[in-house]
């Protein structure tokens, strides 16, 4: 063969080969952690999918407030100690957000839902003075770090779940791009990193639910973006005919009532979008879009107790409803 030739075929190989990992289809797993299922549909190597899961499971061994075995647990119970890298970052995180919130986000509220019942699944409906007494010590700011050092106020514990998988989401993505990952979708229970775009160059396609069913009310087109939602409807349970749902509003230590029924936060951070999504839907319709308007770092999409879909005009050429005639206004500047 001549040397044209035997160089040809060569480059012919190095071409085939590029196709074809262009176009291998993606590795994906399905995993129970952090009190939720995760889907993970990745386009690399398989030992990258189980890198991944061994990092969701090791963040989880931190973070988890049922877990007797886990720092936080550790944390709670003494009151104060150190803490690992990853939990010193999170929490001083965690308690800019609560600040920025004015406490629509608060960390320390963890006795007044366990009192709820919400984290074991033994749900009640608890007094006004059991409330009044556990709300006492519910302020994010009683959380003091320096270093890997954390106090809790007297009475304080603290849960990690309003952040927590935003925060892992943004890990993740961290450690996929690193590893030369440039298209995948993450799903840690409603929490949607989405990374890159389809390997055919076309955004990812994010449904938000209807909270009112088991359909959708709407289709997001977005890449390199945290899509979460939260809503009453994922959680609750009822007494005497009255629902209760699981998000609780610090301000009263009952499950929050704002007029929405749902809130989806896109924005370029897990953490902050996890965190807002909470936070707005206890906030309420109005106070959310000042919000928005105040910080511009997030876009956003509520549905109101009456069905009515809001949306930040920054999400409307990537807004798509499922049904036509769907009541949907647009929140300006």
């Amino acid at each position: 063969m001549k040397v044209g030739s035997r160089l040809s075929a060569v480059v012919l190989a190095a071409l085939l080969l590029l196709s074809s990992c262009r176009t291998a289809g993606p590795q994906t797993a399905a995993i129970f952690a952090m009190d939720t299922v995760m889907d993970f549909t990745v386009y690399g190597g398989a030992q990258t999918l189980a890198d991944a899961e061994a990092r969701v499971r090791e963040l989880e061994t931190l973070f988890s407030v049922t877990s007797e075995e886990s720092e936080l647990s550790a944390l709670n119970r003494s009151g104060g100690g150190t803490v690992s890298a990853e939990t010193a970052a999170l929490i001083p995180a965690a308690l800019a957000l609560c600040e920025r919130t004015g406490g629509a986000l608060d960390i320390t509220v963890y006795p007044v839902v366990r009192a709820w019942g919400f984290t074991a699944g033994e749900h009640r409906v608890p007094s006004g003075e059991e409330l009044a007494a556990l709300s006492a010590a519910v302020d994010y700011r009683g959380v003091s770090v320096k270093g890997n050092a954390v106090t809790l106020a007297q009475g304080a514990e603290i849960d990690l779940g309003g952040v927590a998988k935003g925060y892992t989401a943004d890990r993740l993505t961290e450690q996929l791009r690193a590893a030369g990952v440039e298209s995948a979708l993450l799903n840690l229970g409603g929490n949607v990193q989405a990374i890159g775009k389809k390997p055919n160059g076309d955004d990812w396609r994010v449904a938000i639910r209807d909270p009112q069913s088991e359909s959708n009310v709407a289709v997001l087109a977005v890449s390199n973006r945290a899509v979460v939602t939260s809503g009453g409807y994922e959680r609750f349970f009822e007494r005497d005919g009255v629902t209760y749902h699981h998000i609780i509003d610090p301000a009263t230590g009952c499950p929050a009532k704002s007029g929405l029924l749902s809130v989806t936060v896109v924005a370029e951070s897990g953490l902050l979008a996890d965190a807002l999504s909470t936070a707005l839907y206890v906030m309420g319709l109005d106070r959310a879009a000042e919000h928005w308007r105040a910080y511009r770092d997030f876009e956003a999409v509520f549905v109101d107790e009456n069905g009515t879909i809001f949306l930040t005009e920054g999400l409307q050429s990537r807004f798509t409803p499922v049904s036509r005639g769907a009541a949907v206004e647009v929140i300006r500047l």
